[in-house]
């Protein structure tokens, strides 16, 4: 039975990757922060339907990926979104103008740029060092179509990042 110390626990040990993944698939930090926030509560209140098999963060990550994709469907993402179009906020400051000269930063924003479904198995490959069997189960698509994801992902991002002075390399 799950209480609210082990709640406690799974958000401090599992927040911080779950909201990484929805915030690549969102795009936005806020939408994120309550899609991962939805996941929990919901989480919380459905114990009963999880069957503790040692599965728990592949069942959150299913559970954050299926929420974000909502979100991507929802009339309030497409209203901010034709907002934004019409309205484009005026001397907002991006918050990642700062962060943009580290390295992770540039190839972050790289990776963002990515369609969904090379940029999702980038994502569970990369950062959340995944294998490609578990990359495919999680989707629910064949391992070959997690490589072929993959090597067009990579190749999206040779292509993007082409030309920029890695200052790693340049100090070799």
């Amino acid at each position: 039975m799950l209480n609210i110390h082990d709640l406690k626990e799974l958000m401090l040990q599992y927040t911080e990757p779950l909201l990484r993944l929805a915030y690549y698939y969102v795009k936005d930090l806020q939408a994120a922060e309550d899609i991962v926030q939805e996941v929990f509560i919901k989480f919380y209140h459905n114990k009963n339907y999880y069957e503790d098999r040692g599965e728990l963060k592949a069942y959150l990550t299913k559970m954050t990926v299926n929420k974000s994709k909502d979100y991507l469907k929802s009339w309030a993402y497409r209203k901010v979104q034709l907002q934004n179009k019409l309205f484009p906020p005026a001397g907002k400051r991006n918050a990642d103008e700062l962060v943009r000269k580290d390295e992770q930063a540039i190839i972050g924003e790289a990776i963002i740029e990515l369609p969904l479904k090379q940029r999702e198995v980038l994502i569970y490959f990369y950062f959340n060092e995944m294998t490609i069997t578990e990359v495919a189960h999680i989707l629910s698509i064949p391992e070959s179509t997690v490589k072929t994801r993959l090597r067009r992902g990579k190749e999206l991002l040779r292509n993007q990042l082409k030309g920029i002075e890695w200052e790693v390399l340049l100090n070799e």
